[in-house]
């Protein structure tokens, strides 16, 4: 008979959570839209250009408008994302717990989160060359971001690390649906941010997963409660030894 490990019961609930995905980009969500967070202001500002378009100009890139609109708009969706997935990064980091957690895997998210600050502005770059207005609202962001945050509060570590392994996943299959586009509309420029963008992003992924396996030199609190490790042993402590 097969035991199902834990690695196995943590990914077996990765890809129902996975099959829940609809993996869809937000191509009619252009313009101001009075409904969405920082889309409306009472502040007197000059007006250049709504959120979610393009220049009309080529802005220095030879690529149609058409072309330039449709991969701005996935650039910023990707964009969005990978926010929501650095705020799930710094609150796991902040909470790291535990003899595996409190240094190396603390230290572990601070690297995680900070490629995905380099990521973050790789492909805000991306989309304001190519003419457009990358979004920057937080509660926008979150709305048309393809991967959404967990639930306020403290759980545990691998509830954590299998979260954010989650939008590992979901980054690299969204990831790779606008490098397939971006090829296809020979907006070469695109494709070759995004693909280093996704080896980076399987490279975290791999990390996330190798955390859940289930091979660990730490042996936890056990022998300090199992009756046959308990190291000081079960009988009266003489006081009066000086090497206790």
């Amino acid at each position: 008979m097969q035991i199902t490990t834990q690695t196995q019961k943590d990914m077996n609930m990765v890809s129902e959570n996975m099959t829940n995905f609809a993996g869809d980009f937000n191509m009619n969500k252009s313009g101001f839209n009075t409904s969405m967070p920082g889309h409306t202001s009472n502040h007197n500002m000059i007006f250049r250009q709504e959120p979610r378009t393009v220049k009309q100009a080529n802005a220095g890139i030879g690529l149609p408008i058409d072309v330039r609109k449709e991969m701005a708009l996935q650039l910023d969706d990707h964009q969005c994302a990978l926010t929501i997935a650095l705020h799930q990064y710094n609150k796991h980091h902040w909470l790291t717990e535990g003899a595996e957690a409190f240094l190396s895997l603390h230290h572990l998210l601070e690297e995680h989160r900070n490629k995905t600050v380099e990521h973050i502005d790789m492909v805000g770059e991306r989309v304001a060359r190519l003419g457009g207005v990358p979004t920057a609202h937080p509660v926008t962001q979150h709305e048309l971001s393809y991967i959404k945050h967990e639930v306020e509060g403290r759980y545990t570590m691998r509830d954590f690390i299998r979260n954010d392994l989650e939008h590992e996943l979901k980054l690299q299959e969204m990831l790779r649906k606008t490098i397939d586009r971006s090829h296809e509309l020979k907006d070469y420029g695109t494709a070759e941010v995004l693909q280093k963008v996704l080896v980076d992003r399987e490279d975290l992924g791999y990390h996330l997963y190798s955390i859940l396996e289930d091979d660990t030199l730490v042996r936890g609190m056990e022998h300090l409660i199992n009756q046959k490790g308990n190291i000081a042993g079960d009988g009266q402590v003489d006081t009066l030894n000086k090497l206790q």
